[in-house]
């Protein structure tokens, strides 16, 4: 007997980060297409799909609007500051959230699956490699929000145990670009490298005015002062412009250049399903997993009552785009394999280094931050 379950969809497709909204909308719409076109499959996902706009407010209204039509499970929200909005409503409705997305850590909530990754995937990699190749003096710009705010701190702890500094941290509210008195800065103090935690078209607009800036003045920006991010991906280097698209550092756990059939397959059947764009990207395939993690759940576990999902999902286990990802049974983050990119003109990212084997979540960073030798992480030879 084939079982309809109705899920909610929950990301900005429209506002200041609303490229990187649609592209989660897609990642989790083409997994519910492949669940519900399986002629095997004994579930249709049936997903009602409410886009906040960026506003905070909005998501509490919308997650409550899916409630009242009796969904339980959502997969949905990109900032922290969203996040944060609706946790204590899926609490108190006894409700799961599939949050797709890389995050700042240190929380874990029981009404939370969490399929992007932890700092253990993208923060302390990306320390080990630009302090490794750059130097250890760091200028912080980042979005006036949870994400900006707890991302530059675990850095600076970061950088600091290793003898390094931050010499300054700068913030603007979420889709300001006005970055002139922060460039002026960091020309000033003429950095090692800047760490980027600016979001939607606050970051769109750094990295054209900082390039703009240091050809204006003679600097190759991409050698003397690198850009480093932990929420760079492919459909945001279309938003920035060709003349400031290359050279920047990401860490992430996914780019669509993975060479393996697997990806192959995705980002074929992703433009297939979307030839409008955006670009697939780390979070549209976060949103996917979420989404194929949710239907064999529901499939385990026969119903959609939540403890009975979370223990199906416990351990489970699907090979990915990006390569195997578990989940972990201790925090429900997942096992991710980290990698660090650069971009390219052509909006594709050439992968630098990347991890043997998927790496466990550690949201707290209570074990030591692992160097780049003990997340295995090694030069991969596509390297331009």
């Amino acid at each position: 007997m084939i079982v309809r379950h109705s899920i909610g969809i929950l990301f900005s497709a429209t506002g200041s980060y609303g490229t990187v909204g649609r592209t989660m909308l897609n990642g989790s719409l083409m997994a519910c297409s492949q669940v519900s076109d399986d002629p095997y499959s004994p579930v249709l996902l049936d997903p009602l799909v409410i886009d906040p706009c960026c506003e905070l407010s909005a998501y509490a209204t919308g997650v409550e609007t899916m409630f009242d039509r009796g969904i339980r499970h959502v997969v949905g929200c990109y900032t922290s500051s969203s996040r944060k909005e609706v946790i204590p409503i899926f609490e108190k409705r006894d409700a799961l959230l599939w949050y797709p997305t890389h995050y700042e850590g240190f929380e874990s909530s029981a009404n939370v699956v969490y399929t992007g990754t932890a700092p253990n995937h993208h923060l302390s990699p990306l320390v080990d490699y630009v302090v490794s190749r750059f130097g250890s003096r760091a200028f912080c710009v980042g979005s006036n929000y949870i994400w900006g705010w707890e991302s530059n701190r675990v850095l600076r702890e970061d950088i600091t145990q290793r003898g390094g500094t931050v010499l300054a941290e700068r913030y603007l509210a979420l889709g300001d670009t006005d970055f002139c008195s922060i460039i002026d800065a960091i020309l000033d103090v003429e950095p090692d490298f800047i760490f980027n935690a600016l979001v939607g078209r606050s970051a769109y607009a750094f990295f054209r005015q900082f390039r703009a800036a240091c050809t204006a003045r003679g600097i190759d920006q991409k050698s003397r002062y690198p850009i480093a991010s932990c929420n760079l991906s492919e459909p945001e280097l279309s938003e920035i412009g060709p003349d400031a698209v290359d050279g920047h550092l990401s860490s992430s756990v996914y780019f669509s250049s993975i060479d393996t059939s697997t990806n192959r397959a995705f980002v074929a059947g992703y433009n297939r399903m979307f030839p409008e764009g955006p670009a697939v990207s780390a979070e549209a395939e976060a949103a996917y997993i979420a989404t194929k993690f949710l239907a064999a759940a529901l499939v385990e576990a026969g119903t959609d009552e939540l403890q009975s999902v979370k223990a199906a999902v416990r351990n489970k286990a699907f090979d990915a785009p990006q390569g195997r990802v578990t989940i972990d049974p201790e925090t429900m983050h997942a096992y991710l394999t980290p990698r660090i990119g650069r971009s390219r003109r052509d909006g594709q990212f050439d992968i630098l280094v990347e991890a043997e084997q998927p790496v466990r979540p550690d949201p707290y960073l209570v074990r030591a931050s692992p160097s780049l030798e003990a997340v295995a992480l090694r030069p991969n030879l596509r390297v331009v």
